[in-house]
């Protein structure tokens, strides 16, 4: 079933998308590298630890993602820093493998993961800076 009167919107909403993409990786930086909000689990993580480079990363990106620039190499950088996350963090904790992201709390990372290998093909829509300077 299609829904023509939505196709138009399809272009916009890639840039909403692409914008709050960015907006939730970078708020997980923040919370890394500031401590704001202060996140239990964030509250040790060092600068020069996987958790700092991590933050660095979602800080940075996900502030070009925010704005559009660099779209797709941004976005290409934190698809595989969110399936590294995801094979590091949730896959392999503990003493067994536990491949079933819903009980090893990965279910954000592969979401993201996905979500920015997308933008990563699409690009950062009409309402970026890549599209104001002619970047394709």
């Amino acid at each position: 079933m299609d829904f023509p009167y939505l196709t138009r919107f399809q272009p916009v909403l890639l840039s909403l998308f692409r914008f709050i993409t960015g907006l939730l990786l970078f708020q997980f930086g923040v919370a890394k590298l500031f401590k704001f909000p202060p996140v239990p689990m964030f509250a040790k993580v060092e600068l020069m630890s996987l958790y700092g480079a991590a933050g660095s990363l979602e800080l940075v990106l996900g502030g070009l993602l925010i704005i559009g620039l660099f779209t797709r190499l941004a976005a290409f950088i934190l698809a595989g820093e969110m399936a590294f996350a995801y094979f590091m963090g949730h896959m392999l904790k503990g003493e067994t493998p536990v491949l079933l992201p819903l009980l090893n709390g990965g279910t954000l990372a592969i979401a993201f993961c996905f979500a920015c290998l997308y933008l990563s093909a699409a690009g950062g829509g009409p309402i970026s800076v890549d599209a104001a300077t002619g970047r394709k």
